[in-house]
């Protein structure tokens, strides 16, 4: 079984679908492996690496993309690329699935078997193939160090003989694993923080490093068998708001993070709640990518509302692309070796797997994931 992986082409991006110690693994059970020449090297990875590791390098890419049995790769493949594969071939990326019908339209009629990795249940034995969290994990870190860099002021409590200078305020909207990270990166930075979820049930997490959390009256709320944050209604939306005005508006540091599994993110920080805080502060629109939080952000840009600061940067993993690489080369090699025969040294595609079930959104022509149907109506 060939496997395939390639080097982004998408713009900007710096992270690595597979590094060299990802290879090495594979190719020890006995997958025969070969990368697009370069594929590394924005993570300053050479092609004589991953030959060391023991992966075959190709310049040509048409021909790497038609002769694979397998495409690994980090971003959604580019819908002309799809014709291109060979019928029945498995391409595992993320795939955006609900905001890309044009690229699951092309994989059902070109026959492949389309795995998005975002569709990954969240289990207990599927956290080492969970792209979502390890990348949340880092964007979280990231958008606190945005933060940190474009505030006036510092983070830490300081008390020097010309006085005492308070610790910054951060206010944290959304407590999944990018708010957890956030939470206790800007702890260790010194900064006063207080964060806010709807489910009641991450009071203990936010405690646990050292934040207050904010309790905000909404009424019934909850999360998905996944861990994902329910709906709003709009009364509740209102509500949170009015709740969190007062709060923004004493933070030096916003950062929102809130997602909704297949849908565009809910704004939650309004242009006047932006209008409250004082000139200077600053937000991070951690959900720009999906619709964003806050109004006035914009993707890949910082915008300034009255003197405040919107930073609305996409892809905050890929700043820290050599970690992120590290995780996502390590996730997608779970992913693969959980389903990989070492006898037969081929991946089982077992449509009976709750795994697969979850993220196989293309095979045999149709649609499969029944989550994905259930969700596009």
């Amino acid at each position: 079984m060939k496997i395939v992986a390639l080097k982004e082409t998408f713009p900007g991006e710096k992270r690595v679908a597979l590094i060299p110690a990802s290879i090495d693994k594979l190719v020890k059970s006995g997958a025969d492996i070969t990368v697009e020449s370069g594929i590394g090297e924005t993570c300053r990875y050479t092609d004589a690496d991953y030959e060391k590791a023991g992966a075959k390098v190709s310049a040509n890419r048409n021909e790497l993309i038609s002769s694979a049995d397998m495409i690994l790769r980090l971003r959604k493949p580019p819908v002309e690329e799809i014709p291109m594969m060979k019928k029945g071939a498995i391409h595992i990326s993320y795939l955006d699935p609900f905001n890309e019908k044009e690229i699951l339209d092309a994989c059902m009629a070109a026959d492949i078997n389309a795995i998005s990795l975002e569709m990954i249940p969240r289990s207990t034995i599927a956290q080492k193939m969970d792209v979502l969290s390890s990348q949340a994990n880092l964007g979280g870190y990231v958008a606190v160090l945005l933060a940190a860099e474009k505030l006036d002021q510092i983070f830490p409590m300081m008390t020097t003989p010309a006085g005492t200078i308070k610790p910054s305020r951060v206010f944290i909207i959304g407590v999944g694993v990018a708010g957890l990270q956030a939470i206790a990166t800007a702890k260790r930075l010194g900064a006063r923080v207080e964060a806010f979820d709807t489910r009641p049930v991450v009071e203990e997490q936010v405690q646990s490093l050292g934040a207050k959390f904010v309790k905000i009256d909404l009424g019934e709320t909850g999360q998905t068998k996944d861990g994902y944050a329910m709906a709003l209604t709009p009364e509740q939306i209102k509500k949170q708001q009015e709740g969190m005005a007062k709060h923004c508006s004493l933070a030096d540091v916003v950062i929102t993070t809130a997602q909704l599994f297949g849908r565009k993110a809910p704004v939650i920080v309004t242009a006047d709640m932006v209008k409250q805080m004082r000139p200077g502060s600053v937000i991070v629109d951690m959900a720009v990518e999906s619709g964003g939080n806050v109004e006035g952000s914009e993707l890949d840009k910082v915008a300034d509302v009255n003197g405040v600061s919107i930073i609305g940067l996409g892809n905050l993993p890929g700043e820290v692309a050599i970690h992120a690489s590290q995780m996502y080369s390590a996730n997608i090699t779970n992913y693969v070796m959980h389903f990989w025969d070492k006898e037969e040294k081929v991946f089982n595609l077992d449509l009976e797997d709750e795994i697969i079930k979850g993220c196989l959104m293309t095979h045999n022509g149709q649609i499969f994931s029944e989550t994905y149907k259930s969700i596009v109506k």
